[in-house]
């Protein structure tokens, strides 16, 4: 099984970077971590609608044929740490690839968002997308951990 994290948006900050990737290492052999960055349209005199549709179509040219689309988004099912880790072990059982999808300023088309298999939110509040990138990866980190009994995580 592979985690597919889609961003829209341009290079992290240094201190974003260094964080994603010590979390990314961690992930044992058998649940793969990659991230695909894809960019933003260029927002000069464009609609709203035609820059959604263009990061879509970007977004649609990375992701695996078949994978399980969970998008971010203010409006989706707030999670537990505990009921991410047993939505974790459910993509693990069913083996299917998951493509999680961090959208860009304007965040993700409508119809794009509405037909993702699931939409969560990581937190009520806003975060910049260098922070939702990491806050994304500990919190899968984190999951894996509590399945897999490791003593990261502390309850």
């Amino acid at each position: 099984m592979k985690l597919l994290i889609v961003a829209v948006g341009q290079r992290m900050p240094d201190w974003a970077q260094t964080a994603y990737d010590d979390y990314a290492k961690r992930f044992p052999p058998e649940l793969k971590v990659e991230i695909k960055t894809v960019k933003t349209e260029p927002r000069a005199s464009k609609t709203r609608e035609t820059l959604l549709a263009a990061e879509r179509e970007r977004i649609q040219g990375v992701l695996p044929r078949g994978c399980r689309i969970v998008v971010l988004d203010e409006r989706g099912s707030t999670l537990t740490t505990r009921a991410l880790a047993e939505q974790l072990k459910g993509w693990q059982l069913a083996a299917d690839d998951v493509a999680l999808i961090i959208g860009g300023p304007d965040g993700l088309e409508p119809a794009f968002r509405d037909a993702a298999h699931q939409r969560i939110r990581l937190s009520d509040l806003t975060l910049p997308h260098a922070m939702a990138r990491v806050l994304l990866i500990e919190q899968l980190y984190r999951a894996w951990s509590v399945n897999a009994n490791h003593p990261y995580h502390r309850e």
